[in-house]
């Protein structure tokens, strides 16, 4: 991979600037709270406008990409990803906040097109496992995004977490701009505006119910109206993207055998997975005083989740070179039984530190497989001309099943509180980690159900040529 060296490394760069701006917010919400003394429903719209923003970035720019040019639009993605992350660092008030993160969203697109790059430059035998490593990411910008604000938070301001993300993409964008060439890899056609509008309102309206369920009640009139608004803008879009030639998202994609499996259980392993990513915190945070917990400061809750960055580095490459040889079936279902372990553990032994360590390094192993496996078995399903549609895709299905599964999770784990306190009962962690292994086990038998040997596809003979 010595030719591109330069060009993968400025992948890196620019996919882990989003992966940071996942989670570098997150320690710092209740600090953003009080600092604009807003109440805990709106901060939360912090992480909520980002998701609702960057799923819909996720596919639409990944077919932007595959028609206009990867490098060109993952250079413009960036270029709004920093815009807003230097308003965030300069907002005034929590609305401006709000507004910031919805436009930092737009990077969520980084993985699509970085992966789309990849499968066009890189030599075929070695596309599987630099997708794994851009896999890895997540994972790197996950441990550093939950350990690293606490201390900015405690030495600086809460500003300068936007500070340190808005060099880091630029970073990203100086990189892409002198390493990355642009591919002559096309999928021809028209920007369709209409579907593109239908497409994003259901996205919008699916993810706001699922979001905000919890809060707003999933009975209540507004959820109902939300969740039939998204069932009817995304089958009008499904209808009106089948008479167009060629569409902004094909259907038929979708049915493929190996893009279906691995889209339903990217949907499965997502409520499974970011369950856990969202219980763990919690819990090691609770006091003693609860009968379970450990205290722990929001910078050491974030330390607990360092063996799962750490494992997921070494686990997506390692996928891919497992993937290369015996097909990507077999690590999306080691993935998911390994994950299924890791939450089994969390259930049964959660008394103690070191259950917790070691149960985020297994299931690091388990995401690193799932997430390397996942990306490789679509992009070798499809044509290069599709990756970044297609890949796009699987990344919105992953993200509508972790929205979902955190607020299940958060709902069963705050149904019941220890009395005389706010902190939930034990009983209700375990419930949820169980459910998260039911999951990666219902996940694991669709992944079986898949086609079985799949490599990415060699790169048009034009591409070889060059």
């Amino acid at each position: 991979m010595t030719r591109n060296s330069a060009p993968f490394a400025a992948l890196l760069i620019a996919v882990l600037s989003f992966s940071l701006l996942q989670t570098m917010p997150v320690p710092a919400l209740p600090t953003l709270q009080a600092e604009f003394g807003t109440s805990t429903t709106t901060v939360s719209w912090v992480l909520s406008a980002f998701l609702l923003t960057a799923s819909v970035a996720t596919g639409l720019l990944g077919r932007l990409g595959d028609m206009f040019g990867k490098r060109r639009v993952l250079l413009a993605c960036l270029a709004v990803s920093a815009a807003g992350t230097l308003l965030a660092a300069l907002a005034p008030s929590i609305g401006v906040l709000i507004a910031a993160r919805a436009i930092q969203g737009v990077g969520a697109a980084t993985f699509p097109l970085a992966f789309g790059i990849v499968r066009d430059e890189f030599p075929r035998e070695r596309v599987p496992v630099a997708i794994g490593w851009i896999s890895s990411t997540f994972g790197i910008g996950f441990g550093v995004g939950l350990v690293i604000p606490g201390l900015i938070v405690d030495a600086l301001s809460w500003e300068w977490i936007f500070w340190l993300m808005f060099a880091v993409i630029v970073a990203g964008i100086a990189a892409v701009a002198a390493f990355v060439r642009e591919s002559p890899v096309r999928s021809p056609g028209r920007v369709d505006w209409a579907g593109a509008l239908l497409l994003t309102g259901g996205l919008v309206a699916l993810l706001l119910a699922i979001s905000e369920g919890r809060v707003w009640g999933w009975g209540s009139a507004a959820i109902i109206g939300l969740f039939a608004a998204a069932v009817v803008l995304l089958v009008v879009a499904a209808l009106v993207e089948k008479r167009l030639a060629p569409p902004l998202i094909d259907i038929g994609l979708l049915g493929r055998p190996a893009v279906l499996t691995s889209n339903i259980t990217a949907l499965i392993i997502g409520f499974g997975m970011y369950g856990a990513f969202t219980l763990v915190p919690l819990l090691v945070e609770t006091p003693p005083q609860a009968g379970y917990g450990f205290g722990a400061s929001v910078t050491e809750a974030g330390l607990f989740i360092i063996p799962m960055a750490v494992t997921m580095l070494f686990a997506s490459p390692l996928a891919g070179r497992i993937g290369a040889k015996a097909g990507f079936k077999l690590p999306l279902v080691l993935a998911c039984m390994i994950g299924a372990a890791g939450f089994v553990l969390f259930a049964v032994a959660h008394g103690e530190p070191w259950p917790i360590y070691l149960g985020n390094g297994i299931l690091g192993i388990g995401v690193g497989f799932a997430f390397a496996s996942l990306a490789n078995l679509v992009v070798g399903a499809v044509d290069p001309r599709q990756t970044g549609e297609a890949t796009g895709i699987n990344t919105i299905m992953r993200t509508i099943g972790g929205t979902f599964g955190a607020q299940i999770a958060s709902t069963i784990v705050t149904a019941e509180v220890v009395a005389g306190t706010r902190f939930p009962v034990e009983s209700g962690y375990t419930t949820a980690f169980v459910l998260s292994a039911i999951a990666m086990g219902a996940a694991a038998l669709v992944a079986l159900a898949g086609p079985g040997r799949l490599v990415p596809a060699p790169a048009p003979r034009e591409m070889a040529a060059r």
